[in-house]
């Protein structure tokens, strides 16, 4: 016998249907070793499955103007504006942990949103990549951002707008890199697409093209804008696997 997956943990955690889709849809769920990431899959009933929690969300530092928190993988941005009950300044994808910040009053949001526009806000990422990168390189190509049918996907096109990555190798082991990316624009996925582009995607980040992981390895590791400068350390499973 055969049942959906969602609604089999939802019976074995005594949970909704839909608490289950949604920790399925973040990625935290298991099963004979391997995550669960279609929550509608069907799966035999006798199917046991292994739930992770998402790390706890840190405070780094708040005042008048913000808040900046050291976000955990699994948990949406727009989860975190819910927690805080504070509107996000930018945002990081799902499974991309690292520095996010909140913005509490609208005339340091202005201030911030043309510290963007003018490219004059620094952001650091770290990443783990399939390949061999020994030597910098910047990638300077135009990101078109695609949405249909509730899903977004970026892709590198010359109808889309201005995209600048810069890349630094920090680590070799085997056929892996680890790097540090800063970027000077802020489009959707721009890290991931970039890296991709040049031959390097980003581990665990199955829709450009990267092999199998935990979770799409990427971190956002230091943000500089105005006054500001906050950085975040990699959690200790961020690591060459």
């Amino acid at each position: 016998m055969e049942e959906k997956a969602y609604k089999l943990l939802a019976l074995q955690e005594g949970i909704t249907n839909r608490s289950a889709k949604d920790l399925i849809d973040c990625g935290l769920v298991y099963a004979h070793g391997k995550k669960i990431v279609m929550a509608r899959a069907l799966m035999d009933a006798r199917t046991r499955f292994r739930v992770e929690k998402p790390q706890s969300i840190k405070k780094i530092f708040e005042d008048d103007n913000l808040i900046a928190v050291n976000k955990p993988a699994f948990l949406t941005s727009e989860q975190i504006s819910k927690k805080f009950k504070t509107p996000l300044l930018h945002r990081l994808d799902r499974e991309t942990s690292g520095v996010l910040l909140l913005v509490k009053n609208e005339e340091f949001q202005k201030k911030a949103i043309e510290e963007f526009r003018k490219m004059q806000v620094l952001k650091e990422y770290i990443a783990l990549v399939c390949g061999r990168v020994a030597e910098s390189f910047e990638v300077n190509k135009p990101i078109l951002v695609i949405k249909k049918n509730g899903t977004v996907y970026s892709k590198i096109s010359e109808k889309g707008k201005e995209a600048i990555s810069f890349v630094e190798p920090l680590e070799i082991e085997g056929k892996f890199s680890k790097v540090k990316i800063t970027i000077k624009t802020g489009r959707t996925h721009q890290v991931r697409v970039h890296l991709s582009d040049s031959g390097y995607s980003v581990l665990g980040d199955r829709k450009y093209g990267g092999k199998n992981a935990k979770r799409v390895m990427l971190h956002s590791q230091k943000i500089a804008l105005l006054d500001y400068e906050f950085e975040a350390e990699p959690p200790k499973d961020f690591r060459i696997l």
